[in-house]
């Protein structure tokens, strides 16, 4: 694709002079979201993405908006509050996630780049983290276990694993634009055939879609609205850690208008989220943008960029464990099963295989942490969604790649373990 940085013009938002005329500060700031008890009840809320979804708002290149964003359920996170929510009970993850916008921005065209810069994030005072069918390994650790952390102002802490305390480092889960219309058939498609063949992908769902109109069972659309969990060409649900309060995240621009959206507010995470969720918290998110026009005709991917301090683990020390791709014979990895493989059950040893190497790493930093700090395997589980960095060591010294698994030892703050 065409060098993004030749298209790069730093600017400050708050003194910014755009079209050649100031703007007053109040003029500068669009707020979108927040509105009504639930995603579907809020007229600037999103669930799915569709490339004939309304934009819900609009600003210009250089203003500030404000994002009232939802936690990744949609659902309320006060212990205190006991409304029922008749949404609990229906399908798995049909609630997820609610994305607030599309936000249109202005003079963006389809071929376009959106820069998304984040400049603040508010966390709420709640967040939870629960051990999901979707995690990592879950598989080997199965709970059910679901933690409610009290959010301060630099750490998080919970009743249910006394003795951690987890440094903020908060960032967006989901940051996208509207699929365009080539593109959306496309990922329809391929998707489709993925699960005639067994492998994992979620498909639409109408129930407790929003844009009900569009999305919902009624829908003109219910069975082409895409789900949010995975992340696409578009963006989406990329759950890098590394876009904190700093980076710009760039998008391609697949419509006119981009039709930006936010939401899946973390707290923290480790690198993986590798039991399904982290530290998920209703927030309020403030970036910025900018264009960069017909940046994007052959962009096949979001790129970003930010501080090295974003790259570094939130501890003075770490302990480590690494992981191979090695497993006892007989044995399919859970995420190779849909490909029946004749060979794979029968090896001991797979060539070049990531994902089962950063499986083991995993497998033997949840072992580490049962038995160095008396957590239970599913408590672990939890702690290295949210703390626990996966990280590649070498790709290339066949056939056993390595990944580690980091884990940031200031976060034990009882001297007792």
């Amino acid at each position: 694709m065409k060098n993004i940085s030749r298209y790069f013009v730093w600017f400050a938002p708050a003194a910014l002079m755009f079209c050649g005329a100031a703007w007053a500060e109040e003029d500068l700031i669009v707020t979108v979201g927040g509105h009504g008890a639930n995603c579907i009840e809020d007229p600037q809320c999103i669930n799915r993405l569709h490339p004939d979804i309304a934009m819900t708002a609009s600003a210009s290149p250089g203003q500030v908006i404000v994002f009232h964003a939802r936690n990744a359920s949609d659902f309320a996170l006060d212990p205190d509050d006991k409304t029922p929510d008749p949404r609990r009970a229906g399908p798995r993850g049909a609630t997820v996630h609610p994305l607030t916008g599309p936000v249109r921005i202005n003079g963006a065209k389809r071929g376009d780049v959106l820069a998304v810069t984040i400049e603040a994030i508010d966390p709420g005072a709640f967040g939870y983290t629960q051990i999901g069918a979707i995690g990592f390994v879950s598989d080997q650790v199965k709970g059910p276990l679901r933690v409610l952390w009290r959010l301060g102002e630099d750490y998080a802490q919970t009743d249910a694993i006394a003795g951690v305390r987890i440094p903020k480092a908060s960032f967006p889960g989901v940051i996208s634009v509207l699929p365009g219309a080539e593109e959306h058939q496309a990922i329809l498609s391929r998707e489709a055939a993925l699960e005639r063949a067994g492998g994992a992908v979620f498909l639409p769902e109408p129930t407790y879609a929003s844009p009900t109109e569009l999305c919902g069972p009624d829908g003109s659309a219910k069975n082409t609205c895409l789900r949010t969990i995975p992340p696409r060409e578009h963006g989406g649900n990329l759950d890098i850690r590394y876009l904190g309060v700093g980076a710009t995240l760039y998008l391609p621009c697949q419509v006119d208008g981009c039709g930006l959206a936010i939401g899946d507010v973390h707290y923290a995470q480790g690198d993986g989220e590798v039991a399904g969720t982290a530290i998920e918290m209703d927030a309020r998110v403030t970036v910025s943008t900018r264009v960069l026009k017909g940046a994007g005709a052959d962009m096949m991917t979001p790129h970003y960029e930010g501080p090295a301090r974003l790259l570094n683990i939130p501890s003075r020390r770490f302990y480590a464990t690494t992981g191979f791709p090695l497993k006892s014979k007989g044995d399919t990895p859970p995420d190779m099963a849909y490909l029946a493989s004749p060979h794979a059950a029968g090896l001991e040893n797979l060539s070049k295989d990531m994902s089962l190497a950063a499986r083991n790493a995993l497998l033997a930093m949840i072992d580490y942490m049962t038995e160095t700090y008396g957590l239970t395997r599913e408590e672990a589980y939890i702690v290295a969604s949210v703390a626990v960095d996966l990280r590649i060591g070498q790709l290339v010294d066949a056939p056993n790649v390595g990944v580690s698994a980091i884990l940031p030892l200031d976060i034990f703050v009882d001297e007792d373990r």
